[in-house]
């Protein structure tokens, strides 16, 4: 199997009284998307934002390509956070920016890029997405499919070894969502990115898992491929592929 890029052992995370995250441990390797999924609730978005260094667990380590995040200082952190994209549930883009603008946001710091060669990257991956001819559109101009390309895109521009989807398919039409879980695949292969989907969208897991997770109030309840999971004995497991 390939180097492992994120693990996660023992993860505990609470909110006053409410036990999100309960024993969570997993691993993440090289160019492999693993897919998350449970009910609402049941703390996977908690999960990948403790990953991504948004929030801290209360018990339980992150390595994020070997390295324990919790020791790193901020500007350490910082560099690591550069090294993974992250997909909201929202696409989250800036409705004052072309879509141009919105892509070329996360380089404004990165001096080494002239203006031609920015454009150029920016032409390059919304070309990867299927949306170039949306480069000077405003996002209140999207359809929610494009919007979640012209997302993807954006966090495509650091070129992350690591992409973290939160449902990336939710509030779309199956057709739409199809597209969207084929994009996850081909990202994959043509950046050899590793990715944690979080989905309860069974034809985006069947597309786009390499490998899958079963999260159960805030605990792994089961883990193995697609195949396996959709003939598992456990009643609770098979209830999602139905």
């Amino acid at each position: 199997m390939n180097t492992i890029v994120a693990q996660a052992d023992n993860l505990k995370k609470s909110f006053g009284t409410n036990d999100v995250l309960v024993d969570i441990s997993l691993k993440l390797h090289q160019a492999e998307n693993l897919v998350i999924f449970g009910k609402s609730g049941s703390g996977k978005s908690v999960l990948i934002k403790c990953l991504a260094g948004l929030i801290t667990p209360d018990e339980g380590t992150i390595l994020l390509f070997g390295e324990d995040i919790a020791a790193l200082n901020d500007e350490a952190l910082n560099k690591i956070r550069k090294r993974i994209g992250f997909l909201f549930q929202s696409a989250a883009l800036y409705d004052s920016m072309t879509v141009a603008e919105n892509l070329a946001f996360p380089l404004r710091d990165q001096t080494d890029k002239n203006r031609d060669e920015l454009s150029q990257q920016v032409l390059e991956v919304l070309t990867s997405v299927g949306l170039e001819e949306a480069l000077n559109k405003m996002p209140s101009e999207l359809s929610g499919g494009m919007r979640k390309r012209v997302g993807l895109a954006r966090s495509l521009m650091l070129r992350p070894e690591i992409i973290l989807y939160d449902e990336p398919t939710t509030g779309l039409d199956p057709i739409t969502s199809k597209e969207i879980s084929q994009l996850i695949l081909d990202v994959q292969k043509k950046y050899n990115t590793a990715a944690i989907i979080i989905t309860h969208d069974v034809e985006c897991a069947r597309i786009t898992a390499n490998r899958m997770m079963a999260i159960k109030e805030g605990a792994t309840a089961a883990e193995g491929t697609f195949q396996e999971l959709e003939n598992a004995a456990d009643s609770w497991v098979k209830s999602f592929f139905k």
